[in-house]
This record gives structure tokens, sequence and C-alpha cells, in this order.
């Protein structure tokens, strides 16, 4: 995944918020990436609403 390509929330890995869980099935914008767990990367998804949240790449699948 490269920043400013699409996405699409698929899935969660773990136990999150209500707030993020609802993100499911939506689309957002890849804005950067983070390390997480000091050895995976993380992708920081934007929404139109302007929310900005982290995912596993795993997560997500590019929207066309």
């Amino acid at each position: 995944m490269k920043i400013g390509q699409k996405v699409t929330v698929n899935q969660l890995r773990d136990r999150v918020s209500k707030e993020i869980t609802a993100r499911v099935g939506q689309s957002g914008v890849v804005q950067q990436y983070k390390l997480v767990d000091g050895s995976d990367v993380g992708v920081v998804v934007e929404f139109n609403d302007k929310f900005t949240t982290w995912f596993f790449e795993d997560e997500l699948t590019l929207t066309k």
C-alpha cells in the first residue's frame, strides 16, 4: 500500500473501541506508515469525516 491510495477496512485483528469497529466496511485514504509493536508496520488511514487511525495492512484492501 502506498500513501494516497484508497483502502477499505475489511477486518480487525484485535478488540478496539466502538468508534474504530464502526469503520469496518468504510473506505479511507492512506496518509502515512506507523511502526507498531517494534516490528510490525501499520497504515494510518483518514476517512471522509477527517477521523484518522491506524490499521495493520492485513486489515485493509485496496479500493479501486
